[in-house]
């Protein structure tokens, strides 16, 4: 569309957060609509066209993010059984579980890595 259009950007736009996005397609890019509703990965590809660039091809995801966001769900259910522990004043149980949830953090930060 504007093959000429700079931008100045101090990160890569794959590694921009969703705010930064927003706030970059709101000052410097007006051929982007609706950018407030949009999520990281929609402001990406609607970005990367109005720029005509690659497309499709930047936004990369995990081929472990299924198994991510089940350990989560996991540490989530961890949470609040350990809030639910806290109350009762076992610290056996209490530092059982956080040991769990901070081996899960841990596994999910290595797999988004991968």
């Amino acid at each position: 569309m504007s093959d000429g259009m700079q931008l100045d950007l101090k990160k890569p736009l794959d590694k921009m957060t969703a705010k930064e996005l927003r706030e970059l397609v709101l000052k410097q890019v007006p051929q982007v609509t609706g950018a407030s509703g949009l999520g990281k990965d929609e402001l990406l590809v609607q970005i990367k066209e109005a720029l005509g660039m690659g497309g499709e091809g930047g936004v990369k995801t995990s081929p472990y993010k299924t198994k991510i966001l089940s350990m989560k769900q996991k540490m989530r259910s961890l949470r609040t059984k350990r809030t639910e522990v806290a109350g009762d004043g076992s610290r056996k149980q209490k530092e059982i579980l956080r040991r769990q949830i901070n081996k899960l953090k841990k596994r999910t930060r290595r797999l988004a890595k991968a």
